[in-house]
């Protein structure tokens, strides 16, 4: 198998039915090409409508698929159809899939001069990867210390240019424009740029404040110099959600600064702050330094219920104590964090951090009056459970749980439904099945699937055999309440996602009047739903699925929309087995006489009823 776990099933369900139809013609009609596997990657070409082929590649582990990419301009839910048609031939035509080796195993081969005799040879093909080579041994000198400068303070000295980040900030914003005039929607502008910032943070993270500032300088300096390319087309810079007046603030925290070096430094962020407006943090954070003295007053626990700030903090005062928090977690100062989060009202940090040093007693003690959303709870109930306090993490998850749930009317403010189900998880392996069974039953009501439903009658039928009290009927009669209670849940639940749980759930409990009610209203776009209610009450509903199907098929056909005929084949399949079950098939081929002569002049539809034999 090409790519683990792939079948046509996974397919259907990560694609819409438009593109799963379109996919396969590519794939019928040889579209596909130059299907190439590199260890886990899959790349390949499909002949759409434009001159130039599209490409796609797609990521897999042993597990299935991770990732799949494009060069097309879809941009609906699910795969396009170049990517389901690429599929396809990874699973219909896998002896075709040309095996070559990874990138890593070609250069393997070479020796330090045949790599850079490659090197030179692909600039010489094309020369502008000069800019993208002088880019990347730029960044690996900033990402990778030398072995001398591992684990040690930086000295304040620059050896990082800042010019091929600025460089590449006109790339990114140039690449943009090209790409919207080209068509394309996408705009990873915030994303790339991210990117470059995390770069330059890798030195504010060795405590070289001058070094992580001169990248943050080519890349901030970039931005402003080059912003006017896309702000012809309505981007701005508070468009994006980037915060460089904090990036520059946590670089200036993480080291010594000379008191020179404050004043260039101070000088270069007011130009920013002309130009830009949004460097007050950092300007502040180059005054107080780490010799601030209420700020030393706080560390030190002089005045422990004191904020670290003469007069009213500023507006991003919350943000400021952040980044300190993150500096003194990263150079293991905890006495001084824990000091700071509880001056400055950061409970969450300040009760993860009493987790993580084993302190657990001040967290159970602190937690339930201080812990305010399901989100801070997760979070420390992770951290409780990785230090093996597993009964105290099951009880902070608990406490997660009951604030999802709005006291005024008992139902469900937060939906997380995964962090019920890891609730419990938690509570199986310590052995709680009553807590097991709480927790999902509220992940079931709050987003319910046909497996969960499975997994609460074995919790149920577990919970019954380990209670004392429990008789040899208890454990059935366990499960007929919380059935009952689950299927009252579902016919009161109003949540078009919610729509598959119910019919599997109804349809494995008989409940074939209840999956009929839900599929009722549904339109040609949940077809696969609407076919397996039709499919388990064929025998018992026929006249149903005739009605229902003539009208999914007549709507496409009478619409002459020639795409979905096949489609339409789907709901004539099962019209017709109907009404063999009904043992009326002279009213089938009657009915069948009429569509083609209404409609024999659509041969697309003629074709495909008759090599589907109907």
């Amino acid at each position: 198998m090409v790519i683990p776990n792939l079948t046509h099933a996974v397919i259907e369900e990560n694609s819409r039915p438009q593109s799963l139809e379109r996919g396969q013609d590519y794939f019928h009609t040889g579209a596909v090409f130059s299907v190439t596997k590199r260890k886990q990657t899959v790349s390949s070409q499909v002949q759409g409508n434009e001159m130039e082929p599209y490409h796609i590649i797609i990521s897999f582990n042993e597990h299935g698929i991770t990732d799949t990419t494009c060069t097309c301009a879809y941009s609906f839910e699910g795969w396009c159809k170049h990517i389901v048609a690429t599929l396809l031939f990874c699973l219909y035509q896998a002896e075709e899939v040309q095996q070559r080796p990874s990138l890593n195993e070609l250069l393997d081969q070479l020796n330090l001069v045949q790599t850079q005799n490659l090197i030179q040879a692909l600039v010489e093909n094309d020369p502008t990867l000069i800019e993208e080579i002088d880019f990347q041994v730029s960044r690996l000198f900033a990402t990778t210390p030398s072995s001398t400068e591992q684990n040690q303070p930086q000295p304040n000295r620059i050896t990082v240019d800042a010019a091929p980040f600025k460089r590449r900030v006109e790339q990114i914003l140039h690449n943009t424009v090209l790409a919207w005039e080209n068509g394309w929607d996408d705009n990873d502008v915030e994303l790339r740029l991210c990117q470059l910032i995390d770069e330059a943070m890798t030195f504010a993270q060795r405590g070289d404040t001058n070094n992580a500032l001169v990248l943050l300088q080519g890349i901030i300096e970039g931005c402003l110099e080059n912003w006017e390319v896309v702000s012809d087309y309505g981007l701005e810079l508070e468009d994006i959600d980037i915060d460089f007046d904090l990036a520059c603030t946590e670089a200036i925290l993480s080291g010594e600064l000379t008191e020179d070096e404050v004043l260039l430094w101070q000088e270069t962020i007011e130009m920013w702050q002309d130009e830009w407006g949004s460097f007050a943090m950092a300007l502040e954070a180059l005054r107080q330094g780490w010799d601030y003295p209420p700020l030393l007053n706080v560390l030190s626990g002089e005045t422990p219920e004191q904020r670290p700030w003469r007069g009213e903090p500023p507006q991003w005062a919350e943000d400021l104590s952040r980044v300190r928090l993150k500096i003194l977690r990263r150079q293991e100062r905890y006495e001084e964090y824990l000091r700071l989060a509880k001056a400055e009202g950061q409970i969450k940090d300040y009760l993860m951090m009493l987790a993580q040093l084993g302190r657990v007693e001040q967290v159970m003690t602190l937690a339930p009056t201080e812990i305010t959303s399901f989100h801070q709870a997760q979070s420390l109930a992770e951290i409780l459970w990785e230090k093996e306090y597993q009964s105290q993490a099951l009880r902070i998850a608990q406490l997660g749980l009951e604030l999802c749930l709005d006291p005024q009317d008992n139902d469900y403010l937060v939906r997380d439904s995964e962090f019920a189900i890891w609730t419990s998880k938690l509570a199986e392996a310590i052995g709680d099945t009553e807590s097991a069974l709480e927790a999902r039953i509220i992940a079931f009501k709050m987003k319910p699937s046909l497996s969960d439903y499975e997994t609460l009658e074995t919790l149920a039928q577990n919970w019954s055999e380990i209670t004392p009290s429990s008789t040899e009927g208890a454990c059935s009669d366990r499960w007929s309440e919380l059935k009952t209670e689950l299927l009252q849940s579902l016919r009161e639940m109003d949540d078009g996602r919610a729509e598959t749980a119910k019919v599997n759930i109804f349809l494995k409990e008989g409940f074939i009047e209840d999956a009929i009610a839900i599929v009722n209203h549904l339109s040609n776009y949940h077809e696969r739903l609407i076919f397996k209610v039709m499919d388990h009450v064929m025998e018992s509903h026929s006249q149903w699925v005739i009605d229902k199907a003539k009208s999914h098929a007549e709507s496409i056909i009478q619409r002459s929309e020639a795409k979905l005929y096949n489609s339409a084949i789907q709901w004539l399949k099962r019209v017709h087995a109907a009404y063999l079950a009904m043992d009326q098939e002279s009213e089938w081929f009657q009915y069948r006489n009429q569509l083609v002569k209404t409609h024999g002049r659509k041969r697309k539809l003629m074709s495909l009823m008759e090599n589907h034999r109907l």
